[in-house]
């Protein structure tokens, strides 16, 4: 039998822990090669973990709403096949041998089986309380390593390279072994938020879900940060309108995907934001950053009423076909819970579509740290004044409203107006003849 472990996969460059939602397999089951042993979350997107063997779960080393970072170990398989291949151990004096066996005697009686990590006031993993029982490491000598993880925390390698070079300085362990425990002071007792009661007795009192707690407080913090301000146009989209009904067919037989509006609406913001680069940017504290590419985010509504962002990448590089089949296949696989973590990482303007619910126009709140968001209200069919050179008269048109919301801290109105301008521009002069 070999020992395989389960690590924390790579999920994208921006990516560097997860939370542990959901175990789908128990210690003793049987797993399948590219079965999902687990399910995580990160801050934007739900996920799945694989196996990339065939064996026995045997350890699980984190529980439920652990957080995890990139890299390391979840769990533990046990596969068929050989045993794992044996470390080579170096020849050594049998004086060498006796002092180090001597050493590590005095510090495993130091610590016996009597430490109790859980006195510690730091977190300490299970992966690391084991290694550290393993080693003989006291419980003062585990607080004392400097963590590397996030908010200081042991990890796996903190524990692995103090052991690694524990060897050379055995003194100061025997002394940190022999200090007397002092008392920890008493814990300092926290108040746990209570869960608003009904007063009537028949409210029902529901507690937000992981996703929904998130994006109130992305929701709350961007309001905190940016200053929001709005710019509104209507755009003429009569040209748009027809020009898809008379080839939505066609296009559906031929690429095999549906061709809606977004896509056209996506291309005309890719080009408005080349020709303004300025709202194309991100805010850091007190400094500007200037995108070189130009990555969509498309706001979409999932089946459970909560939102998702995922992104098209360099959306300037792709014709409309290539549009549509980007639009299409994230929007599936948003609300079919598919999308990697990755597929939500890098925006730098986003897009969200309110006329889908039939709303006119909306002040939608900015995707930090973006500076601008547009929002694409409903097609009406309207009564319009309509120029020719024999004279004006009145029509009936297909129009919509453009909702632009972009930061002052950075934006001012200047180039927020310019630019919601541009992008109805460039649909009101959409070329009806257009070959797809």
């Amino acid at each position: 039998m070999a020992k395989f472990e389960l690590k924390l996969p790579k999920m994208g460059e921006s990516v560097a822990e997860a939370t542990i939602t959901n175990w789908l397999k128990n210690v003793g089951d049987h797993i399948e090669a590219d079965e999902t042993v687990l399910e995580i979350a990160t801050d934007k997107v739900d996920s799945e973990v694989p196996s990339e063997v065939e064996g026995t779960l045997v350890e699980i080393l984190f529980q439920v709403d652990d957080v995890v970072q990139v890299g390391q170990t979840i769990a533990i398989i046990e596969t068929e096949g050989g045993e794992a291949a044996p470390t080579p151990v170096a020849k050594s004096t049998p004086a060498e041998v006796n002092a180090v066996a001597e050493t590590v005697t005095i510090a495993q009686d130091a610590v016996a089986n009597t430490v109790d990590f859980g006195d510690s006031d730091k977190f300490f993993s299970p992966l690391v309380k084991n290694i550290a029982k393993e080693e003989g490491i006291s419980l003062a000598e585990l607080e004392a390593i400097p963590g590397t993880g996030k908010d200081g925390r042991v990890t796996k390698n903190d524990v692995l390279e103090y052991v690694k070079n524990r060897g050379n300085q055995p003194q100061q362990v025997a002394a940190k072994v022999e200090t007397p425990k002092t008392a920890a002071p008493a814990p300092v007792a926290t108040a746990t938020k209570a869960a608003p009661v009904s007063v009537n007795g028949a409210d029902e009192i529901v507690e937000m879900d992981r996703m929904r707690k998130l994006i109130s407080t992305y929701m709350v913090k961007s309001v905190q940060t940016s200053a929001h301000v709005q710019s509104f146009i209507e755009v003429d989209v009569t040209n748009i309108v027809n020009w898809r009904n008379k080839v939505k067919n066609t296009f559906e037989k031929r690429e095999g995907e549906k061709l809606t509006f977004t896509p056209i609406f996506m291309e005309a913001v890719a080009k408005a934001l080349k020709d303004f680069p300025g709202m194309n940017i991100s805010v850091e504290g007190d400094y500007i950053i200037k995108k070189k590419n130009i990555n969509l985010g498309m706001a979409a509504a999932l089946p459970n009423g909560n939102l998702i962002v995922p992104v098209i990448k360099n959306a300037d590089q792709l014709n409309l076909v290539g549009m549509a089949k980007a639009v299409n296949d994230l929007g599936s696989r948003a609300k079919a819970g598919k999308l990697k973590p990755d597929d939500t990482q890098g925006s730098t303007y986003t897009v969200t579509n309110v006329g889908t619910f039939g709303s006119v126009f909306g002040t939608p709140i900015i995707n930090q740290p973006e500076v601008g968001i547009l929002a694409l209200g409903a097609i009406r069919k309207v009564p319009a004044v309509i120029e020719t050179p024999e004279g004006d008269f009145i029509g009936i048109r297909q129009k919509m409203f453009l909702s632009h919301s972009y930061d002052h801290r950075v934006v001012d109105g200047a180039l927020g107006g310019q630019f919601v301008q541009r992008v109805a521009q460039i649909l009101e002069a959409f070329d009806p003849n257009r070959e797809i």
